[in-house]
């Protein structure tokens, strides 16, 4: 039974809530207790807890049958898959230094996982390591990944990081890396990267009753993290004596259920319920919470319908966001708009972005009233080009930017694209404007223009601002632009903001080759953590006063991720840009100031090809060139602090845009 439908996010994972429960070698009745107790899969031990290896062979030689719960036959190929995960058991300490010990767990580890494949399971538990190290636990892990077939390994990870790591001056204190200073994040952070940052290695939280900071908690969104494991006792009583969640939690488990994580309830009835009430939790609308008649309600019950009725009362997802599921974390190259025509259905995607047109028709109508005073409406006619015309959007925006403000236009569409070209003239017609709007089918870098325009209308904006060339098109159209004219857009700048994106870095590195990790990718960002705010970074202005200055540009940043975020892993870095059409009109995604409601860009990003550690209170430094060649633009970046990367693309030897 799904904790509810949340409309436009039918396929959310995190509908599914299991429950963790202690060994039983009756794996029927556990599951079927359980799933009749209104969850939809179980947290189960494989192997009796009392088993040691090292005992089975004393005892026996090493041929007694291993204590597993059940054989494979007590349930369904359907049902191990579906309703059960795995719990590797909880005493194994691979790095122990008892040598008897750390054997057992190895041993036990390796039988307990190939069990589990046996079973087809799609995902198994691990235990948190134990102590300060890791190395060996994530040996083994590591060794078994390279033959697991498809089953995730979730890591357990106490969701906990201290807030006194830091004296009054800012300063670690001398013992903060020991006892008084933990920060779990960095337990996983080892042992993730001892395991080379294996794509079926993951993370399965355990929410405290305390959390961290706000700040602490984000960096674990972009993280592959697969889990949340919510203990009873994390649970406050309200006042009518059913469980409930601080306001903290319940932001918590939202983020939770917007990044698509499954939560696991664990642990034993901590409330005693009112009596004389059926057991319905008083949040639950649905009235889910009875049992299956003639079975006993389970213990559990008001703990799962708390958490059904946070599910249940999230909004609808936006029509944006729906429209946006299928590209979220999904890796996109760039446009190349001067070297390929677009398609058909990329210009349609993008004229669905009213948005986008209705601030260009306000940038132009605000352009018109100032250009044509009032007095002169009549007798003036304003000369409009736009470039870069497509299918005609921006000349459809213009002439009703025209009409709204009563000015009269004659207007010349551009466009290299000689398909577009065909469409523009069917469009002509239709819409009788063959006595306002002329079609010229050149590239406007090459296009010898009748007359200049006073307005000058472009989309040629990438994700990341000057990455689809606008710069060097409109240098090259900037010939035919009156000298007191306005162009729209009249300047835009990029902005850099350093991610956590593991899922992002791992879909790169499966490739296997340098080129991927030295191109930016166009991306709707998702399971990301944003690890401070953006800076900008290039920006351009049209017209541009110097015919003679370059598009070159280097910048250096230096980013501050606030100290109770804790360490942060960055994967790479997303890229932004926010544009001025004309005044006060913007258009743009950066994050601060984006433009609601509007698709037509996803954020680009920008990889590292090893991940870099960033420490609290030590500054991460970037550098980032724009260069310039005869037949190419591309970009290069690295990182020189906390430690040095390598330059990427270097000389555009793995990503350019063409002239």
């Amino acid at each position: 039974m799904t904790l509810g439908e949340r409309q436009g996010d039918e396929k959310n994972d995190s509908k599914y809530c299991g429950v963790e429960t202690e060994f039983n070698d009756d794996m029927p009745q556990l599951l079927s207790v359980n799933i009749h107790g209104g969850f939809d899969f179980v947290v189960a031990p494989l192997m009796d807890p009392a088993y040691r290896p090292s005992l089975l062979l004393s005892s026996n030689g090493g041929s007694g049958v291993l204590p597993f719960a059940g054989s494979d036959l007590v349930l369904s190929p359907s049902q191990w898959s579906r309703h059960v995960v795995g719990k590797i058991s909880s005493w194994l300490d691979l790095d122990s230094e008892d040598e008897m010990l750390r054997r057992d767990s190895e041993i036990t580890l390796k039988q307990e996982i190939a069990w589990a494949s046996h079973l087809s399971l799609q995902a198994c538990l691990l235990p948190a390591p134990k102590g300060v190290t890791c190395a060996n636990y994530a040996r083994c892990v590591n060794q078994i990944l390279q033959n697991l077939s498809n089953m995730q390994l979730w890591l357990r990870i106490p969701l906990e990081k201290s807030d006194d790591d830091d004296d009054d001056d800012g300063n670690r204190s001398p013992n903060s890396m020991g006892e008084e200073h933990r920060d779990s994040w960095e337990m996983w952070n080892s042992f993730r990267t001892l395991g080379e940052h294996h794509s079926q290695l993951s993370v399965a939280f355990d929410v405290l009753s305390s959390l961290p900071s706000v700040n602490s908690l984000a960096r674990w969104f972009g993280e592959p993290v697969r889990a949340a494991i919510i203990n009873s006792n994390s649970f406050l009583t309200n006042a009518r004596g059913y469980p409930c969640l601080s306001k903290r939690h319940q932001n918590l488990v939202t983020e939770i259920f917007n990044n698509s994580i499954q939560i696991v309830i664990s642990g034993q009835q901590m409330q005693n319920l009112p009596t004389g009430t059926s057991g319905t939790n008083s949040h639950n609308s649905n009235n889910q919470s009875e049992g299956v008649e003639g079975m006993q309600r389970h213990p559990l019950r008001s703990y799962l319908d708390y958490i059904a009725y946070l599910y249940q009362k999230m909004d609808p997802l936006p029509e944006q966001e729906r429209f946006e599921l299928g590209y979220r974390d999904y890796l996109q190259s760039p446009l190349q708009p001067l070297m390929d025509n677009l398609e058909a259905q990329t210009y349609e995607t993008f004229e669905k972005d009213t948005t986008k047109y209705i601030q260009y028709q306000r940038a132009v109508a605000k352009a018109l009233l100032d250009r044509v005073p009032d007095e002169n409406a009549s007798t003036i006619t304003t000369v409009l080009m736009v470039v870069g015309a497509g299918r005609g959007p921006l000349v459809r925006a213009s002439l009703q930017a025209a009409e709204e403000t009563g000015r009269k236009l004659r207007v010349y569409a551009v466009e290299k694209n000689p398909n577009a070209i065909v469409t523009l003239h069917s469009l002509l017609k239709i819409e009788g404007w063959e006595k306002i709007v002329t079609i010229v089918s050149s590239d406007m870098r090459c296009w010898d223009a009748p007359e200049k325009a006073d307005i000058l209308v472009s989309e040629l904006l990438g994700s990341f601002g000057d990455n689809e060339l606008s710069p060097e098109c409109l240098d090259g159209a900037q010939r035919f632009l009156k000298e007191d004219g306005i162009s729209i857009p009249s300047s835009y700048t990029s902005f850099f903001q350093p991610v956590t994106a593991s899922k992002l870095y791992n879909d790169i590195k499966s490739h296997k080759d340098l080129v991927h990790f030295e191109t930016a990718y166009v991306v709707k960002l998702h399971r990301v953590a944003r690890l401070t705010s953006p800076q900008p970074v290039f920006t351009f202005n049209h017209p541009e006063d110097s015919t003679k200055k370059s598009n070159d540009r280097y910048k250096k940043l230096r980013f501050e991720i606030p100290t109770d975020t804790g360490s942060a892993l960055v994967h790479g870095f997303a890229g932004y840009f926010d544009s001025v059409l004309y005044k006060d009109v913007h258009l743009g995604i950066e994050p601060s100031t984006a433009t609601p409601n509007m698709f037509s860009w996803f954020p680009i990003f920008f990889p590292l090809r090893t991940p870099i550690c960033v420490q609290p209170g030590i500054p991460l430094e970037v550098h980032i060139w724009r260069c310039c060649g005869t037949s190419k633009v591309w970009y290069e970046w690295g990182v020189t602090s906390p430690s040095s990367s390598p330059i990427h693309n270097c000389n555009g030897r793995s990503y350019w845009v063409g002239l």
